[in-house]
């Protein structure tokens, strides 16, 4: 960093110590000097004495500028009533003047430049021997001159404060977007965990029924046929490996694994798929569809679509009890999609509280973020079903 740029950085953190050298040096130049220049006259110490009050309460004059402005007000009051001279101290006008309107409320800054108009009128009734005399005309060049001094400094001091303002607002404007940006680094890192913790919940839930459902199947029908056991045997491998597919690349989204997102998400596409997959667990599945799209819906929204599936057949597998069946259907219709599984097992009182709370708060949250509705409940005739509407993206 240049050394100017470090002076302008000291003067910009340290105003108290710079009101300090600066008050300290305007009192010793053209308050103490002021006694001694006029100490020939007979009135040095009243001079001095004069300039200190008029010049040291400028050490104040950012910290209190209304108090050190009464000060110095004061003080030039004095002088009008016991002296007809001006003064080198009289420098304090103009800087008080500039203060107030920089730095004081708006009242004081308006109040300030008042008091230095009518300081100059006084000093030019007062003082008119030293410019023109007594003379209308000299106390009128006085009172004018005095006047533009006054104002010279107070529009200066009034365009400091508006940009003073304006930096405050940009810095304020600054903090707040710095503020919202990391707000919502935290809400996207949320819902990205969110999001994982929803596909976790649907790949372990649903692979692992199917699994425990294979392996109590082939227990048993080891005993009896042995070419069963084998087959089941392979159907628990093949959905182990699927599932840890799919844990790998959700892992990896999590270790920002560039990998990890060439995998395709699944899609309605891959319904049958997954229906085929399920009824190898012992479920007797019927699977229905009717209707058109009348457009794409997003990737996402077909992921959706594939995991309330997922989850509501999981649901079917793990508490719709022995001799469940269940009836998948999807319909296109000029709105979106409705898709609909429906069980003939023990109903909502089968499921417990970790799933209706995991499980189907999970999928009633996937629907809403694409604007959709989902029914949960049991069914009049006995049994369980869901029903998901996902709409159409309107452009």
């Amino acid at each position: 960093m240049t050394p100017h740029r470090t002076i302008d950085k000291w003067i910009r953190e340290n105003p108290n110590k710079v009101d300090l050298i600066f008050g300290l040096g305007i009192w010793l130049v053209f308050g103490f000097l002021a006694g001694i220049l006029l100490g020939a006259s007979g009135n040095g110490w009243t001079a001095a004495i004069l300039g200190s009050a008029q010049t040291l309460p400028l050490i104040w004059r950012r910290r209190h500028p209304g108090l050190a402005a009464g000060s110095i007000v004061f003080a030039h009051l004095i002088q009008v009533i016991i002296m007809a001279e001006l003064m080198p101290s009289q420098i304090a006008v103009p800087i008080t003047v500039y203060t107030l309107a920089a730095y004081a409320k708006r009242w004081q800054s308006f109040a300030g430049l008042a008091a230095g108009f009518t300081g100059a009128l006084l000093a030019s009734l007062r003082t008119g021997a030293w410019s023109g005399g007594t003379t209308l005309e000299g106390t009128l060049a006085n009172i004018i001159g005095l006047g533009l001094l006054v104002l010279v400094a107070w529009t200066f001091g009034d365009l400091a404060r508006t940009r003073r303002l304006a930096m405050q607002t940009l810095e304020d404007r600054t903090r707040r977007l710095e503020v919202e940006r990391e707000q919502e680094r935290e809400l996207a890192a949320a819902d990205e965990r969110s999001h994982i913790a929803r596909e976790m919940h649907d790949i372990v839930a649903h692979s692992l029924s199917v699994i425990i459902t294979q392996a109590d199947g082939a227990r048993y029908a080891s005993e009896q046929d042995p070419e069963i056991a084998r087959e089941t045997l392979a159907t628990i491998s093949n959905t182990g490996r699927g599932s840890l597919r799919e844990m790998r690349r959700l892992l990896g989204v999590l270790r920002n694994d560039g990998e990890a997102s060439t995998r395709p998400l699944p899609t309605l596409a891959d319904v049958p798929d997954l229906l085929d997959a399920t009824r190898k667990s012992g479920l007797d599945i019927e699977f229905s569809s009717a209707g058109d799209p009348r457009r794409e819906l997003p990737a996402g929204a077909e992921l959706t679509a594939y995991r309330a599936i997922q989850e509501a057949l999981t649901n079917v597998v793990k508490h719709a009890g022995p001799s469940a069946r269940a009836t998948v259907s999807l319909v296109w219709d000029g709105r979106g999609l409705k898709l609909q599984v429906t069980d003939n097992g023990r109903g909502a009182g089968a499921l417990p509280t970790e799933d209706t709370g995991q499980g189907l708060r999970g999928m009633a949250e996937r629907v809403a973020l694409y604007d959709g509705h989902i029914l949960a409940e049991s069914a009049a005739g006995g049994g369980f079903h869901v029903d998901v509407f996902i709409p159409y993206t309107e452009d």
